[in-house]
């Protein structure tokens, strides 16, 4: 396999710094703040590496979290909901909400969208979009919380940037947690609430240690190895 070559930022951010170096929170986000800046403002990236065995579904680590200041970026909602919940999906924010002409405006090729949200009544006629929305991961899940009554709620959340994550097969959950010009505080308490949702939804089938890593990083930067505790 060829070597990974990187960049002169990214060589000058690891000189000096030992990537095996393991930080508290804070320290870590200090440290991630510290790397040269960029041109535009980075994604920032919390990567968690699970003891789960990926091809069981029984510990299948999936779920949609509100983080308490955002991500910095908001996201094009679609509604699937009857008649009367159509104006409190609007005004919270979907840019397109309907029923079957919604879903057929969407077999059409509309894609437009970055999450979809649908009420369980409108699910047998969603269902119909499986092998459009599937592959693209935005077919809308009762366990991403997509699939709910409250539609305006959901709408609400996922707009303002609401997270999804699932595990990979390698058994990581990489979710992010917002830009790297919040302040310090912010960032922290972004990946303290995504730290604390994966400890909570830990599957009770997992055997030994649960969280083997965790690490943060920007768009451009090396990861910071976070300490944790199972």
């Amino acid at each position: 396999m060829p070597a990974v070559l990187h960049g002169k930022r990214f060589r000058a951010d690891v000189e000096n710094w030992d990537r095996m170096t393991v930080l508290p929170l804070a320290g870590a986000v200090a440290k991630l703040k510290s790397f040269r800046k960029t041109k535009f403002d980075q994604t920032v990236d919390l990567c968690i590496h699970l003891g789960i065995d990926p091809k069981q579904a029984d510990q299948m680590v999936r779920g949609s979290l509100a983080l308490p200041h955002g991500i910095g970026k908001s996201k094009r909602v679609v509604a699937f909901c009857p008649a009367d919940k159509v104006e409190a999906a609007k005004e919270a924010g979907a840019i397109e909400v309907g029923g079957e002409e919604l879903v057929k405006k969407v077999e059409g090729g509309w894609m437009d969208f970055d999450v979809a949200i649908a009420t369980p009544d409108m699910m047998r006629v969603v269902s119909r979009l499986g092998k459009t929305l599937g592959p693209k991961g935005l077919m809308p899940s009762p366990k991403s919380g997509t699939v709910t009554p409250d539609v305006a709620k959901a709408v609400k959340e996922y707009a303002a940037g609401k997270i999804e994550f699932r595990n990979d097969a390698g058994g990581n959950v990489h979710a992010v947690i917002g830009k790297m010009s919040f302040d310090a505080q912010k960032l922290e308490e972004n990946a303290q609430a995504l730290i604390d949702y994966i400890h909570r939804v830990k599957p009770s089938s997992t055997k030994g240690q649960y969280f083997k890593k965790v690490s943060i990083s920007g768009t451009m930067t090396p990861g910071v190895l976070i300490a944790f505790t199972n």
